[in-house]
């Protein structure tokens, strides 16, 4: 297909050439109220996203869980304008630099020095690739070599290439390339939703691992690692559990010679209470730590692609010999960017600078009192929060439902993506009460207009699908 002319929109020279997304094409060339709106955004500052014709919109899940200082924050960018002018890239095989050393020392620290090293890609399914081969290429390089398979948790969600897709529970997702992937065992969620009469939270995190535990019982033999995302699973409906189920995962495992790979990609960096959200679990007033631990969304505030992830010294331990093969010849061209580790790092400075996570709790209580109307409205069910991750159901039957309120969140300035009837707010760390407010009355407006709308559509028309994520 030819450029598009340059006297084109922005937002024609896009659908001429842009594939995006999570996204079916068709949905963004409709016409009339169905259509699914493609914004042209020119700039950002702060929570707010701006597009060609002047228009704004509150960005209320941090640009895909990414954004944690606002957009065009100033001390992230003077970093990365002092880096531009020394080194913007080195091939990390064979050389190293400053950015990825510090980057390195300062999250193995943070997560106790249990965590001695670090890899380093792009993208969270990168990370989740990377955990899954360590894992079972440490069991083949320690003699171990029917420990080839993987354990997942139901409705887990760990990105999209084909070993992530493997430990993936999403149908929406993974149906689609089954058969390129190799299948996973999975275990019974500890979502508190599942909750039966008068249980707790915690009940339903043990009544989970026992359901883990018959497994790893059985099959541990042959099991590499479970993968599990700590405290909530984002993509499969935002599903909160107990930490106890954090703390019984890492005793099985350790029982039955299991590696625990916690996928912390869109949890981590203060999102859930704590820096990381394994460590709400704890065990004699210490936190667990799992044997992997995977990195990315937060952890350049949103500016640069990046993913890491940390793992024991016993595991890197398994991997020094004088033989190549027995190492882990992993790599991606820009493995260990040092504009993106000087982004990560500018990040934890702001933790560290600010108490993120002590201003977090404030925040986290004040936007919880302003939810509060749409929490009691009659048609949300199980209101949930954990940190700065808020979620609802919406009780309806209307299959365009995310669809519906999408746009009407963004006809009242507001960017809110439910996935599927699920409702979520995931707002940048520096939110002001008056932007939560605003938050929240036009999100509370959003809902009662995509509701009455789907309640007066006709049935048995044509469903359109609501969004994936």
């Amino acid at each position: 297909m030819p450029h598009a002319p340059a006297s084109s929109s922005l937002l024609d020279r896009s659908l001429a050439a842009v594939w995006h997304p999570c996204t079916q094409m068709r949905h963004h060339l409709e016409a009339g109220a169905n259509a699914l709106p493609l914004i042209p955004i020119v700039r950002g500052q702060g929570l707010w996203l701006y597009d060609d014709s002047g228009r704004r919109f509150l960005d209320g899940i941090s640009s895909w869980w990414v954004n944690l200082f606002g957009h065009g924050n100033s001390r992230i960018n003077a970093a990365l304008r002092d880096q531009l002018e020394t080194l913007e890239h080195v091939i990390l095989a064979g050389f190293t630099h400053e950015p990825v050393v510090e980057l390195s020392e300062r999250l193995s620290a943070l997560a106790g020095g249990a965590l001695g090293h670090a890899f380093y890609a792009s993208d969270g399914a990168s990370a989740t690739e990377i955990a899954l081969k360590m894992s079972y290429h440490y069991w083949q390089n320690t003699g171990h070599p029917a420990k080839r398979r993987y354990v997942c948790v139901a409705g887990s969600y760990h990105g999209e290439t084909v070993g992530a897709l493997a430990v993936t529970d999403v149908a929406l997702f993974k149906d689609a390339y089954g058969p390129l992937t190799h299948p996973a065992y999975v275990v019974p969620s500890p979502d508190a939703r599942l909750a039966r009469d008068g249980e707790s939270a915690a009940d339903v995190a043990r009544r989970a691992a026992q359901g883990l535990e018959a497994l790893l019982a059985e099959e541990h033999e042959h099991i590499a690692a479970l993968i599990v995302e700590p405290l909530i699973q984002c993509a499969g409906g935002m599903a909160m559990h107990d930490p106890e189920y954090l703390v019984q995962a890492r005793a099985l495992c350790d029982r039955y010679g299991v590696h625990l790979i916690c996928d912390e990609i869109a949890v981590g960096f203060g999102r859930t209470g704590t820096f990381f959200a394994h460590e709400q679990a704890t065990v004699a007033g210490a936190p667990i730590r799992p044997d992997f631990l995977c990195l990315s969304k937060g952890i350049t505030a949103g500016y640069l692609p990046l993913s890491v992830v940390l793992s024991t010294d016993a595991i890197y331990a398994a991997f020094l010999d004088e033989r190549l093969a027995r190492g882990f010849l992993h790599s991606h061209s820009y493995t260990g960017n040092p504009l993106a580790c000087r982004a990560a790092l500018a990040t934890l400075d702001i933790f560290a600078s600010d108490d993120v996570i002590a201003a977090n709790r404030a925040t986290a209580a004040a936007f919880s009192e302003l939810l509060r109307p749409l929490a009691e409205h009659p048609r949300v069910r199980h209101f949930r929060q954990r940190g700065m991750i808020w979620a609802a159901d919406i009780d309806t039957a209307d299959p365009s439902f995310g669809r519906r309120f999408y746009r009407e969140a963004l006809a009242r300035e507001v960017l809110l993506r439910p996935l599927g009837n699920t409702l979520y707010f995931m707002p940048p760390y520096i939110a002001t009460e008056a932007d939560l407010a605003f938050l929240a009355q036009r999100a509370l407006q959003a809902l009662e207009a995509a509701l009455a709308a789907g309640d007066a559509a006709q049935p048995g028309g044509p469903a359109s699908p609501t969004f994936a994520a």
